[in-house]
């Protein structure tokens, strides 16, 4: 048991006071209250208390919480009112969860991405919660005249063994508000969670199955008008003319004009990426008029010429991004990507005396891998509802991180960003997409010029088109070995276009005597962004891959090879720098070692493994599957995660074969081309995604079980995917593939052996 301040800072925690009927507020720096929704087992009660709030509890127990963060698939909806329950002491089945607005003065930047909701909330939501459950305690010990200390809870109730007392949440509800909020309170031990760490299905099921309106596209608004944009079809372009006679004619159609994202001053922050701040917008009674409409526009488009703006980074430091003017196409990426690779990169990390070992060693292996663009594609269309007035703003929209777009908005509307109030609708995917919300700015700029509320919605061909890609990249590795296959130097040099994946301080940077990390990187006006596991996604497939394969140099078996690794950099680590935990990472690779029966002969299957460290946890894999007519039937992924502690097992184990699938996916078909700054892959009939039939047939999820705090999980398990699926390819064909997307190769590999 562990005793926590409740003072956080100095908004931490709101106390209601006067209230009447019973209920109880305790509003807490992450939380503020909604109106309730489905009833639980215990009826409504009769008053509900509509302010900032974090747990209201009503006068017969019914307790709400409000989870702060934005819900895209990954059930922080569940997981973080389970968090704050735990320590309530609450009855799960009585409890009632709401999703807050975005409020900056109570729960901050309400950002969910880089897999560090929990991790980053977790002291806090308990706090909270055992805080609640404090203050309910002194109040039936001060009704019950008894010591504070002999009071106990469970399951929403008090009692007092000692005069046999006891009484629901909702009988000392009001009394409880009443009383200060303590200095600390004690957290429990893990060892006495039972919401915590227990599957609890996910609250917006029913909602979900029976087609409740969460998602934005569901909304309506009396008055409401469609708007599309029209972007430039080629990264490197601008705006030039409008020929719009013949689409202000058509039935329905409002108005059609040009604006700009972002005023021409603008300083923007490191979410504000924007290929196109010139934009066309049709606006009409319906969708499909606007459709129709676009059809029919005449535009000229021209070259828009090198451009320059000034963006504000993290930490505040501002710089100025030069946005170069060619019109890019990928064959002009490859010869770039071979010239960059020929020369030497900017040393980042150096052990040792990498370059002499590399002279005298017994044995050099050299691989070079590569990666193309990539598109988040998730199945929700980008969409937003902007309601702009002369003084406020009110936006529904689908968005991983309100505080990034606030003040954007407030600067091109000049509205006081107090006045801009943002729904926080469900997502139908987001993966890094959507913590770039310039859809929301577009939006309602649209509205406060049309005075009216509008429902901006993107076609797929815009989104695909519009940018915020995973860049491409490119890595070569090289591997010494001394005369008895020791590995005693290692070599990468990573880099893209227009950033590098290179992460020097991770595995095997530690386990190494000679150790040289170099990155390079390519500006580009094709924009880029966060793409699940940002840069770990493509390092750690192909690093995965070329220590399989220099496992194989050196006559070891795979798993036993990177633990060889693992061990020398937990008992006697190389440099000070490094970022995993040797035993951690080694404990998964354990795991997945016995859970998958790695040391089993199976005839006819062919198996990789893969374990990769990123965001604060660690994942691996071994990928078993068979060649059928010529194509890969990947029968099971064995996984083993250690993230610390599981919150809910059940949602956690989705969310880990959700990421298995989709890097299957995009390790097999992924892939965006460009000719003059044009994407070729506009829609799905040509971006090639991953099908009913290939997922893999089974995927097994097991968890480290330790007490760590909550660390990462919907990144972690995605990149070593990738690796693991290459590895088993090797072993089913023979022949190493080194580009992706691996199908095409294969299906050359097929044809090659059959003649």
């Amino acid at each position: 048991m562990a005793t926590v301040k409740t003072t956080l800072n100095r908004r931490s925690f709101l106390k209601a006071s006067s209230l009447a009927g019973g209920g109880m507020l305790i509003g807490f720096n992450w939380f503020a209250g909604c109106r309730p929704e489905a009833p639980p087992p215990l009826a409504m009660p009769e008053n509900w208390y509509e302010i900032n709030a974090y747990v209201r509890i009503g006068e017969n127990g019914l307790v709400t919480i409000v989870a702060p963060n934005p819900e895209f698939g990954q059930n922080v909806i569940t997981s973080m009112p389970m968090i704050v329950a735990e320590e309530l002491d609450a009855d799960w089945k009585n409890v009632l969860v709401e999703q807050a607005p975005y409020n900056a003065a109570l729960y901050g930047g309400q950002f969910t991405g880089g897999s560090q909701g929990i991790r980053r909330a977790w002291t806090g939501l308990r706090t909270a919660g055992a805080a609640a459950r404090h203050m309910l305690r002194q109040a039936a010990a001060a009704s019950w005249q008894v010591p504070v200390e002999e009071i106990t809870t469970e399951a929403g109730q008090l009692s007092h063994a000692g005069s046999g007392k006891t009484a629901g949440y909702g009988a000392f509800a009001s009394a409880a508000a009443e009383l200060p909020v303590p200095e600390e309170v004690e957290l429990k031990d893990v060892k006495e969670f039972d919401i915590v760490g227990t599957s609890r299905k996910n609250v917006e099921a029913k909602k979900i199955v029976t087609g409740k309106p969460l998602f934005a596209m569901d909304q309506e608004r009396e008055g409401m008008l469609h708007a599309m944009i029209v972007h430039p079809p080629a990264f490197g372009m601008k705006l030039k003319s409008i020929g719009d006679t013949a689409a202000r004619s058509m039935s329905g159609i409002r108005d059609v004009f040009a604006f700009k994202t972002f005023e021409d001053d603008y300083s923007r922050n490191f979410f504000d990426t924007n290929a196109f701040p010139e934009l066309v917008a049709v606006v009409g009674e319906s969708t499909w008029q606007v459709m129709k409409a676009k059809r029919a526009l005449n535009i000229e488009w021209e070259p828009a010429g090198a451009t320059e703006f000034t963006m504000s980074g993290f930490g505040g430091n501002t710089q100025t991004v030069k946005v170069p003017a060619a019109l890019e196409s990928t064959t002009d990426h490859a010869a770039i990507i071979s010239e960059m690779a020929a020369k030497p990169g900017n040393i980042v990390r150096r052990d040792g005396d990498p370059e002499a070992v590399f002279r005298t060693a017994a044995k050099v292996i050299e691989r070079s891998y590569s990666a193309p663009y990539l598109v988040h594609n998730a199945m929700e269309p980008i969409n937003c509802i902007a309601h702009v007035t002369a003084d406020r703003a009110e936006i529904i929209g689908p968005l991983q991180g309100p505080g990034l777009i606030v003040g954007t908005l407030a600067a091109r509307l000049g509205i006081p960003a107090e006045n801009i109030h943002i729904e926080l609708s469900r997502m139908g995917g987001g993966f890094g997409r959507r913590a770039y919300s310039h859809y929301l700015v577009e939006a309602a700029v649209i509205s406060q010029r049309m005075q009216a509320p509008v429902k901006l919605i993107y076609t797929r061909e815009d989104d695909l088109s519009y940018g915020v890609y995973r860049p491409t990249y490119q890595a070569t590795y090289r591997a010494a070995l001394d005369a008895n296959n020791n590995l005693i130097g290692f070599h990468i040099k990573a880099g893209g276009i227009p950033e590098s994946p290179l992460f020097a301080n991770r595995f095997p940077a530690g386990a190494v005597d000679n150790y040289l990390a170099e990155d390079w990187s390519v500006p580009s006006n094709i924009t880029i962004g966060a793409f699940r596991a940002p840069r770990s996604n493509f390092i750690a497939g192909v690093e995965q891959s070329f220590l399989d394969e220099v496992a194989e140099a050196a006559g070891k078996d795979p798993i036993a090879f990177r633990l060889e690794l693992l061990e020398r950099a937990r008992t006697n680590p190389i440099g000070e720098r490094n970022e995993y935990d040797a035993a951690r990472y080694a404990g998964v690779l354990e795991l997945v070692r016995e859970k998958s029966g790695w040391n089993e002969a199976r005839p006819g299957v062919h198996r990789g493994v893969s374990a990769y460290f990123c965001h604060n946890s660690y994942a691996a894999h071994v990928l078993d599957l068979e060649m059928r007519d010529g194509k890969p039937v990947i029968n099971n992924v064995c996984c083993a995660v250690d993230c610390g502690i599981v919150v809910n097992p059940d949602a956690a184990t989705n969310m880990a074969e959700g990421a298995i699938v989709d890097g299957v996916g995009n390790a097999m078909y992924g892939k965006l081309t460009f000719v003059d700054g044009a994407p070729e892959q506009l829609n799905f009939d040509r971006y090639r995604m991953i099908r009913n039939h290939e997922a893999p047939k089974a995927i097994e999820v097991h968890f480290v079980q330790n007490d760590v705090e909550p660390t990462g999980l919907g990144e972690p398990p995605f990149p070593p995917v990738f690796g693991a699926l290459a590895n088993a390819l090797y072993r089913a064909t023979g022949k190493r593939l080194y580009d992706q997307p691996f199908a095409p190769q294969l299906e050359a590999l097929v044809q090659e052996a059959t003649g």
